[in-house]
């Protein structure tokens, strides 16, 4: 058995992946409307502005098209993931273009090699990311998740939904 298939690890991917479904529909709709989402076991958070009813419709049309196996709607351009593999090749390659400086002058010398690599993996790192996103942080199978309830939570000014799914 694979650390992705143990329970906790699955609902999350599959709930990642009906969250990025659902936005990327939702995008689809209004493609100037800012929105986030935050997945976890238990479903998946939805931050924008964007009323219930059409959440609701949206988030079902997702999961129907998931299980007919749309399987690209999980891989979403603006995923943290993208975002965590870019910054953690980045991040690596400017400790090592660091490491062995003795001093600021050695590491000010580095500074041109340093803002190239960071450029690079910036640049090349983007398929890795969705690539990570499609076979270990998203799942493009649903199986047996369903939509328990989706609502608002207003939080001030701030409005996000919570959809929770259960199996």
């Amino acid at each position: 058995m694979s650390i992705l298939d143990l329970p906790v690890i699955s609902r999350i991917r599959r709930n990642h992946g009906l969250e990025h479904a659902s936005l990327t529909l939702l995008s689809n709709l209004q493609p100037n409307l800012a929105l986030a989402g935050i997945s976890f076991p238990g479903g998946f958070f939805v931050l924008g502005k964007v009323d219930t009813g059409d959440l609701r419709s949206i988030v079902f049309q997702a999961l129907i098209r998931l299980q007919n196996g749309e399987r690209q709607l999980v891989v979403h351009p603006n995923c943290g993931t993208n975002y965590a593999t870019s910054g953690i090749v980045a991040g690596v390659l400017a400790w090592l273009s660091l490491s062995g400086a003795k001093n600021r002058r050695e590491k000010l010398d580095r500074l041109p090699l340093v803002i190239s690599l960071v450029t690079l993996a910036f640049i090349y790192t983007r398929p890795l990311g969705l690539l990570i996103q499609e076979r270990i942080t998203t799942s493009s199978e649903p199986g047996g998740l369903k939509v328990m309830d989706i609502f608002p939570v207003r939080i001030g000014n701030f409005c996000l939904h919570l959809v929770v799914t259960n199996d």
